[in-house]
């Protein structure tokens, strides 16, 4: 049975306004998960506008350059498991912290690193920081709202990344200039001091903050001797060869993303390398349900696959058609905070219409408008603005759904975790997107590349949240495996 605290706030109340529902503790719990994922999306996004001065700053190559970028990416899915499985043995708010401080001395590495090799250290530590603040923040926020308004705790949340990289656009439009007054070369390392403040404000609100409510109470009804993942991996008979698939995993990532012009079938060979121990991590964390993490996975991979090819490259590609700097600083601008209220209109839409029907519709309605966006070449500056702003919104904005998606599918005690983990192999995505949106523009337009890809993999993640292709794959392995809240809406708002 559940606690009578637990219970009145599981079902709406007629009458009541949806923030009604909220007391001011969840608003202080919201708003300090909101910064770290707006650092997230802050300290992210920083080396897209330090980069070029870091590459004269230490006379790096492109490759050199490249390699700061997808370091961040390679150690993600290490930081999802480790900080995950902190979050869900110690708690969500203690990860939380954690990952602030990472945060904290990466952003402070970063500002004051003499030569590349600490850079690519530093971008190492902000990418394993990332994944534990995203995997602990939403799953905080997600435990500590009622249930019936956990599509809007999602979409809320995730509001903070899209926030997070307009606001570095704008810091670095204005603060850089200013502090290359004092010296050349300061003004990236200014760029990089400023992530501190606030880590500072993140720091002093989680001090006070209570731990998740289903958390504690997974931890006083829940069986003791579960264990986390990292005991799982690491304490028991298979720990050597985990550690040992742990370095192949991050070594071969390093050797595919760093940019040393491998050959193809290298290349291939070592995202086979890598996919195996991934895959042999998720039958070890959950050997009965291990279907059903591998289609999340693969869901993830085309989520990012069909958002950061025009992410990654969109600046370039409005370069490419001919606009001026400063109103392509403006279109992304624009394109962040469609992609904010996309986040903030998914929360709302999620809980009217369901989240996988609202995943459906909104995605089909970006992708509509995708070739109208890619195929004028930025002919009519307005209407790419307009474009692009819609295109963020529903295609972008609907992804605030994703990790109340992907929580569903793991009961807490593995939760944290199961969504770190799962949440950033997938994110890899991210990484191959651009450079495949890139080889592509090598055959047709840049713009006929980004638009392609996105329709393409939109369409496979609509199919998959859609028709619950995780619960169908975990049916089709292990019928009696599969959990009522797996992808289930109405499970989920329902159920103590």
């Amino acid at each position: 049975m559940s606690s009578p605290h637990t219970s009145s706030r599981t079902s709406p109340s007629t009458g009541k306004r949806w923030w009604q529902h909220l007391n001011s503790q969840d608003g202080k719990s919201f708003f300090a998960a909101w910064l770290g994922v707006l650092l997230d999306g802050y300290d992210f996004v920083l080396i897209s506008f330090a980069l070029p001065a870091m590459i004269e700053t230490f006379d790096l190559t492109l490759v050199q350059g490249a390699s700061l970028v997808s370091a961040a990416f390679i150690t993600r899915w290490l930081g999802g498991l480790v900080l995950g499985a902190v979050g869900d043995k110690f708690g969500r708010r203690p990860a939380m912290v954690v990952s602030i401080l990472m945060f904290a001395v990466a952003s402070i590495g970063m500002a004051f690193a003499p030569n590349y090799w600490f850079l690519f250290v530093f971008r190492l530590i902000i990418g394993f920081a990332m994944a534990g603040e995203y995997s602990a923040s939403a799953a905080y926020v997600i435990e500590s709202w009622p249930r019936h308004m956990r599509n809007k705790a999602s979409g809320f949340l995730l509001s903070g990344y899209a926030f997070g990289v307009v606001l570095a656009a704008q810091v670095d439009k204005y603060l850089v200039p200013w502090a290359e007054q004092f010296g050349h070369g300061w003004g990236w390392r200014a760029l990089y001091l400023t992530g501190i403040v606030p880590i500072v404000v993140a720091i002093y609100m989680r001090r006070s903050l209570p731990e998740a409510k289903d958390w504690e109470e997974s931890k006083k009804t829940g069986p003791a001797q579960e264990a986390d993942m990292l005991t799982t991996l690491f304490g028991g008979p298979k720990k050597i060869l985990n550690l040992m698939g742990t370095v192949v995993a991050a070594v071969s990532l390093l050797f595919i993303f760093a940019g040393f012009g491998l050959p193809r079938y290298a290349v291939v060979l070592l995202a086979v390398v890598s996919a195996a121990v991934f895959i042999a991590f998720i039958v070890q964390f959950d050997k009965m349900r291990w279907a059903t993490g591998i289609a999340i996975v693969v869901t993830v991979f085309a989520s990012f696959m069909y958002t950061w090819p025009i992410q990654g490259l969109l600046p370039t590609y409005l370069k490419g058609v001919g606009m001026d700097p400063n109103v392509v600083a403006n279109i992304v601008t624009i394109a962040g905070l469609g992609n904010a209220l996309g986040y903030i209109v998914a929360g709302f839409a999620g809980d009217a219409v369901g989240m996988r029907r609202w995943y459906a519709i909104s995605l089909t309605i970006s992708q509509i408008l995708v070739f109208p966006l890619f195929l004028q070449n930025g002919e009519y500056v307005v209407l790419v603005g307009i474009l692009l702003f819609f295109t963020q919104m529903f295609g972008q904005g609907v992804s605030g759904l994703l990790p109340k998606w992907v929580s569903s599918y793991f009961p807490v005690e593995k939760r944290a975790a199961g969504l770190g983990f799962t949440y950033n192999v997938g994110a890899l995505g991210g990484a191959v997107g651009p450079i495949l949106g890139a080889s592509l523009a090598d055959k047709f337009s840049l713009g006929t590349a980004l638009a392609v890809l996105s329709v393409g993999f939109a369409l496979l993640v609509i199919l998959s949240i859609w028709l619950n292709l995780p619960r169908r794959a975990q049916t089709a392995v292990s019928a009696e495996s599969v959990r009522p809240e797996d992808g289930n809406d109405e499970i989920i708002a329902t159920t103590d």
